[in-house]
C-alpha cells in the first residue's frame, strides 16, 4: 500500500497534531515547534509520534528535520483541514457573540387571533428570534407598548366605522380590520327573528359582561349617549367566549360582540344596526420598529 492509500484510508486526526506537524515541517526544528507553540519539545516529539502511530507511517525524517513521502503528502491536506476549522470556530464565534433578535408580541383575547401567521413569517426571515406572546387585559396593551414592555400589541374594540380606538398612548396605531358586532339572542327571544337590533331600545335590558370578549358596557353607554342604562348584574372574568355564549343561550343577559365569538347552537346572531358601531383591531407599536418588528408588521394582511 502507498503513502497516499494509508493517509487517505485512515480516520484523521486530531486537529492540535496536525497543527503540531505543520508548525515543525515549517519550522524545520521540534525545538522551534515548541517554542512557537508552547510546549516542551519533549511534547512536541511525543505528538508526532502520535500522529505516525495514528496513520501507521513515518511523516517526518528527524536528521534533519523534513517531510517524507507521506509527510508531505499529509501536508497538502493539513493546511485546508485547520483552515477549515479555524473559519468553523470564527463563525461559530460570530454567531455566540451575535445579540439575538427578541419580539415580544402582547394581544388582547379576541385580537390574538391575528399574532400567529405574522409571527410564523418573523422567525422564518430571523431563525434566531427569541419571541414571546402575551395574552393581556384590552387595557394593558397599549400601555405596555408605550413602556416598551412589548414590541408590538394588537389591541381591539368598538369604533365608528373607519375610526380608531381611543387609546390615549403614544404609539403608533394601525389598522387591521373590522368586523359587525352582533347580539346573540336564544332563538326563543322575541327579538330573534329581527333583522337588526337598535342598542338605544336595549339599554335598560339586563346584560352579561365577559370583560375583554364582549364590547364593554362603558363603550355601549358612549356610543348611545345613555349615562345610565346596560347594567351587568352578571359578570364573568377570565375572557371565555365559550362561556359567553352557554351564558347568553341559557337567558342570563345580552352582550354586543363581533360576529362569530358567541357561537352556540341555541343562538342566533342579530346585527346591530344602530349606533353605527364596529367592532376593530389595531396594531400598536413604537415609531421606530426593529428588524423583527418591521417584519411582523409587513406580514399583517
Amino acid at each position: 500500500m502507498n503513502s497516499d492509500a494509508r493517509i487517505s484510508n485512515t480516520y484523521l486526526v486530531d486537529p492540535h497534531l496536525l497543527r503540531t506537524f505543520v508548525t515543525v515541517v515549517r519550522t524545520g526544528s521540534f525545538s522551534a515547534a515548541a517554542r512557537e507553540l508552547g510546549y516542551t519539545q519533549a511534547a512536541v516529539s511525543q505528538q508526532i509520534a502520535s500522529l505516525e502511530n495514528d496513520l501507521k507511517v513515518t511523516l517526518l525524517h528527524r536528521r534533519p528535520v523534513g517531510a517524507t513521502e507521506a509527510g508531505a503528502r499529509l501536508l497538502d491536506h493539513a493546511s485546508p483541514i485547520l483552515l477549515r476549522l479555524q473559519a468553523a470556530r470564527s463563525e461559530i464565534a460570530r454567531l455566540a457573540a451575535t445579540p439575538r433578535l427578541r419580539l415580544r408580541a402582547g394581544a388582547s383575547p379576541l385580537a390574538a387571533v391575528h399574532i400567529a401567521d405574522p409571527l410564523a413569517e418573523a422567525r422564518r426571515a430571523h431563525p434566531r428570534l427569541d419571541a414571546t406572546v402575551r395574552v393581556l387585559p384590552r387595557a394593558g396593551i397599549a400601555a405596555a407598548v408605550a413602556t416598551g414592555e412589548l414590541d408590538i400589541g394588537l389591541v381591539d374594540g368598538a369604533a365608528a366605522p373607519s375610526d380608531p380606538l381611543r387609546l390615549d398612548v403614544p404609539v403608533t396605531a394601525v389598522a387591521i380590520g373590522e368586523r359587525p358586532l352582533v347580539v346573540p339572542l336564544p332563538f326563543t327571544h322575541p327579538l330573534a327573528s329581527r333583522s337588526g337590533l337598535d342598542l338605544h331600545d336595549l339599554a335598560d335590558a339586563l346584560w352579561v359582561d365577559v370583560p375583554d370578549v364582549v364590547v364593554p358596557m362603558a363603550s355601549l353607554r358612549r356610543a348611545t349617549g345613555r349615562r345610565d342604562g346596560f347594567r351587568t348584574p352578571l359578570t364573568c372574568e377570565g375572557g371565555d367566549p365559550g362561556l359567553l355564549a352557554a351564558l347568553l343561550a341559557a337567558g342570563h343577559g345580552l352582550a354586543v360582540v363581533p360576529a362569530g365569538v358567541a357561537l352556540h347552537p341555541g343562538l342566533v346572531e342579530v346585527p346591530v344596526r344602530e349606533p353605527r358601531i364596529v367592532h376593530r383591531t389595531e396594531l400598536l407599536h413604537l415609531r421606530t420598529p426593529g428588524p423583527a418588528t418591521a417584519t411582523f408588521i409587513d406580514a399583517l394582511p
